[in-house]
């Protein structure tokens, strides 16, 4: 969508169980970060949504000073409750910034993102200025899905761009901007980092009715309740279109709902 969508922590936050695993497995990867020991690192946090995995890197960075940005005014106001000292001697504070023109005023030794990138159009273009505001043997994580073309999203696509809405939807949709795993290894290579890229397919056991369309009303569904949200009979009707496909393509089982959710991962250390 062309839009820029309205989020809605509460709705975000319904499946952070699942959502903060990748979270873990970025930042486990990451290795020790510059001036450890001699002086508290810094750290930014690109996308923060409504901070609850940024202030988990406190937790692995005690002393850290750590940044959390975000353009969505809603979930930095639920992100504000992190704010402040931490337990280990850091300090953890949140700001708005539109990534797509968002250049580090400073140094940092972590420059991290988990599940924003696919948001924001050219990012990779960014990378240079991003990696360049590394200090010596500083690291740039990230982290983003990787499923555009599962069910969940191809459908999604489809309903939008058909028919019915196609007139009111259809040209306000793009596709989200990720790049294939081999190409964010050749950009990051290409800077000069050493890189390390993978994916992984994570299957999560959803429960409750209709859990994969709850699921996407805190991501993909986005876009379109913002551009239908004065339009309560058509967000309805869209809604209950979209939830009889997704019911069709992730049918419940005796145990819940399969939901296979592919993300590609990249860590890339700037040299000493």
């Amino acid at each position: 969508m062309q839009s820029t969508p309205t989020w809605d922590p509460q709705q975000y936050l319904r499946h952070s169980g699942h959502r903060t695993r990748p979270f873990y497995d970025l930042v486990n990867r990451v290795p020790e970060l510059p001036g450890s020991g001699a002086r508290p690192p810094r750290i930014a946090d690109l996308g923060c949504g409504p901070g609850n995995v940024t202030a988990l890197l406190a937790d692995r960075w005690p002393d850290a000073r750590i940044t959390g940005f975000d353009n969505s005014a809603e979930m930095l106001a639920r992100a504000e409750r992190y704010a402040g000292p931490t337990a280990g001697g850091g300090h953890l504070d949140f700001a708005l910034a539109d990534l797509a023109a968002w250049r580090p005023a400073e140094t940092f030794d972590l420059i991290v993102s988990s599940a924003t990138l696919q948001w924001v159009p050219g990012h990779a273009d960014a990378f240079p200025a991003w990696t360049a505001a590394l200090a010596p043997g500083g690291t740039f994580a990230f982290q983003v899905p990787a499923n555009f073309d599962a069910p969940s999203h191809r459908l999604l696509a489809e309903l939008v761009t058909g028919p019915r809405w196609r007139g009111r939807l259809g040209d306000r949709y793009r596709a989200h901007h990720i790049l294939e795993a081999a190409a964010y290894l050749d950009r990051l290579a290409g800077l000069g980092l050493a890189p390390d890229v993978w994916e992984t397919t994570y299957l999560h056991l959803l429960t409750g009715e209709d859990p994969v369309l709850d699921w996407t009303k805190g991501t993909a569904l986005r876009p379109v309740l913002t551009l239908l949200a004065d339009d309560p009979a058509a967000t309805e009707e869209f809604l209950t279109a979209y939830r009889d496909l997704l019911r069709d393509a992730y049918p419940k089982g005796p145990h819940g709902t399969v939901f296979p959710f592919r993300r590609l991962f990249a860590v890339a250390r700037k040299g000493d």
